[in-house]
């Protein structure tokens, strides 16, 4: 069972999101919040799997939020569900540690599989929102091993941070450069680290900020 918590300051979305999430067996929603502090509050006393977690909020935004959870309770995974289609706030909000980034007009076979790469520790992204981060990273007019060089990435790992920007799996990053899905997840692991962050959504999202993508 997946547990969640909606947070989100209209009372209309919160409970139309209950209404379809409740018609999925793996899916309980454990409580709403009306804002960030108030997730906060929440998360820390019922520890939910998933927090659906709305940006623009009354008080505490949702980007505060995703900050402060990723340091209290980082085994916690958010997804970003917005009415606003805005470039910085999705690089923002990644880059803070969401695992998935959505529109409220998503539809619900998206909903539902971006909650559940999101309580696997995946990362999820639609392929409308991968296209918009990496066309940021087309903006950049440095090549990307130039970049990659300046932040030390090797040539190795830059090749696995491209494959997983495009959304593939650690599975199919080994297979297709024939290495062990051991050796993906350990160059991950370093490139996280070079990077800064924690998490596939934020290292992409790092990664088209600083340049270190493709733009196709």
């Amino acid at each position: 069972m997946i547990k969640l918590l909606i947070a989100d300051d209209h009372l209309i979305i919160r409970q139309g999101l209950r209404l379809i999430i409740e018609t999925e067996d793996d899916l309980e929603i454990l409580a709403e919040a009306s804002d960030g502090a108030e997730a906060l509050r929440l998360c820390a006393e019922l520890s939910p799997d998933v927090v659906l977690m709305d940006l623009r909020m009354p008080g505490m935004d949702g980007l505060t939020a995703i900050q402060k959870l990723r340091t209290s309770q980082p085994e916690i995974a958010v997804v970003i569900l917005t009415t606003f289609n805005e470039d910085d706030l999705m690089l923002r909000g990644l880059q803070a540690g969401a695992r998935g980034y959505l529109l409220k007009d998503t539809d619900r076979t998206a909903l539902f599989a971006t909650i559940r790469a999101a309580a696997r520790g995946e990362t999820l992204l639609k392929p409308e929102v991968m296209a918009r981060v990496l066309s940021r990273a087309g903006a950049n007019s440095t090549p990307a091993n130039d970049q990659s060089s300046s932040v030390g990435l090797t040539g190795r790992e830059q090749e696995v941070l491209t494959a997983v920007a495009r959304g593939e799996r650690s599975k199919e990053v080994a297979a297709r450069l024939g290495i062990s899905e051991r050796t993906v997840k350990a160059h991950l692991a370093s490139i996280y680290n070079k990077l800064g962050v924690d998490s596939r959504a934020a290292a992409i999202a790092i990664a088209a900020q600083k340049g270190l993508l493709p733009s196709r």
